[in-house]
């Protein structure tokens, strides 16, 4: 954060302090409620619990479920956020109406970077026919044609490194995944004449979305201005790319081809505004989660050889049912490397909380058997990063274990149907969690076929300071080429 931005965020933190403390004078005077409330974090007043939540989530939701259980409740500034941590709780969570608890008021930060019209800057019905529109252009049809466009791209990329050498392997996957994804969800187009350029655009946006934007999202720093030029550009180039394809009448097998084709229940069609802000939205919600995940993956395969070797040995029975081809339903026999992926996502899931907002009052019960009223108007949160390490649903949870999925053992699925939640789960489960998987098994099972790795450098941490949790530093490998064989 530079010199501008501690000013204003400081300017403003002031403003807000007022404003709380003005709230803490009438609710110390208010008559108290019968409620059966949650506990409440200990802090100091106004500004305690938003320094406790800044100092890091993580850390504070580890202290305080220990003292005080599954559902508790910190006051942040003005708000109330009543933390749900495990299965038995997290339920309601995922599974209630959107009446109830929404995203669109705590996702309001995302909307100068979409752009407007789109996701969390429309009403819920709107919002449920653009995800319409995601879940056809991820449909089974769709995907077999991306898991070759991944392949290729994979092919080619590698094909760029020598027969031996080290490289930062975060800085190559984080690069062939924003390759793929050009050429899968952008377009041809993108990828073919625009890409440096689109690649720099995003990297603006990207940068854009700091801490201070959730809070402030249009505070007038010079990471937000960039932004916004940035998602005004990328307005202008897909407008451009939009008309030509309309003129030509040339069809593409893209995301960007899928969405000028969707049309509204009323038979509206998509605008260009519309469609630029979903494949921006499409793009930030996939591209994350494939780097950092392909790259824990290697991470951890490298450092427990067991893992690696397995899955190599499912590299080799498959090319001797297949020989060396690769598509959607050879990705999907991979059971090994999937839960391989899974595991590396299990302890880091790059969201590292979920949010809602509750319409109403309701109740939930513990696993101890606990009642707690939630008042509405309370933000509910839970967080993947601490539930996937609960020691009650998981073995040694911090030790990474693809084996725990395997069957007989499936440890995510003893304790109820959110014990494993990377990928958020009921009414608001990630759409791209296929599209996901299939990205990272294509780009490992070449990298398993072609080469030999060493990880030299120490074994990464995550990077909290980031608003995606990712890869702290380099990660460095040694590579020496090699054809994997079925005889080898």
């Amino acid at each position: 954060m530079d010199l501008a931005e501690h000013k204003l965020f400081a300017a403003g933190l002031l403003l807000a302090a007022t404003l709380v403390l003005a709230k803490l004078v009438a609710s110390v005077l208010a008559p108290r409620s019968g409620k059966r409330l949650p506990p409440t974090v200990s802090a100091p007043p106004v500004v305690g619990g938003l320094l406790r939540f800044m100092r890091g989530p993580i850390p504070m939701i580890r202290e305080e479920y220990a003292k005080l259980g599954g559902v508790f409740t910190l006051n942040i500034l003005n708000r109330k956020i009543s933390f749900f941590i495990g299965p038995e709780v997290s339920g309601h969570f995922f599974k209630a109406p959107e009446a109830q608890l929404s995203q669109q008021e705590v996702y309001q930060f995302n909307v100068p970077t979409f752009g407007p019209g789109v996701v969390f800057d429309v009403d819920y019905s709107v919002r449920q026919e653009q995800f319409r529109f995601f879940t056809e252009a991820l449909r089974v049809t769709k995907l077999r044609s991306y898991v070759d466009q991944m392949v290729v791209e994979a092919e080619g990329y590698f094909s760029k490194w020598g027969d031996s050498g080290t490289v930062d392997l975060k800085y190559e996957l984080e690069h062939l995944i924003i390759l793929t994804a050009s050429r899968c969800l952008l377009g041809r187009e993108v990828r073919d004449k625009l890409f440096d350029d689109v690649s720099a655009l995003f990297h603006d946006l990207d940068n854009g979305m700091r801490p201070i934007s959730v809070i402030f999202p249009y505070l007038p720093i010079p990471a937000h201005r960039r932004r916004d030029r940035a998602r005004a550009r990328i307005a202008e180039i897909f407008s451009t790319i939009i008309r030509s394809r309309k003129s030509s009448g040339k069809s593409e097998d893209d995301m960007l081809q899928c969405f000028i084709d969707s049309k509204y229940k009323d038979g509206r069609s998509t605008t260009e505004g519309e469609i630029t802000g979903l494949l921006i939205a499409a793009l930030f919600a996939g591209q994350h989660t494939s780097s950092i995940t392909s790259t824990w993956t290697g991470a951890y395969m490298l450092r427990h050889k067991q893992y690696f070797s397995a899955a190599i040995e499912e590299q080799k029975e498959i090319m001797a049912r297949h020989g060396n081809k690769l598509d959607h339903d050879i990705l999907s026999e991979m059971d090994v490397l999937y839960r391989c992926i899974k595991e590396a996502l299990r302890l880091h899931p790059p969201l590292i909380m979920l949010l809602r907002y509750s319409h109403d009052d309701f109740t939930v019960t513990t696993k101890e058997g606990k009642e707690y009223d939630i008042p509405k108007g309370h933000i509910v949160a839970t967080s993947p990063a601490f539930a996937n390490r609960l020691p009650h649903i998981y073995k040694d949870p911090d030790t990474y274990d693809p084996d725990r999925f395997a069957a007989g053992r499936e440890e995510d699925k003893a304790a109820g149907a959110f014990s494993y939640i990377s990928f958020g789960g009921g009414r608001h489960g990630c759409l791209g969690e296929p599209f996901a998987y299939l990205q990272i098994k294509a780009i490992w099972s070449h990298l398993l076929r072609n080469f030999e790795f060493e990880l030299i450098s120490p074994f990464p941490e995550n990077n909290w300071k980031a608003m995606v949790v990712g890869v702290k530093g380099e990660v460095m490998v040694r590579y020496k080429r090699r054809k994997l064989s079925v005889d080898n």
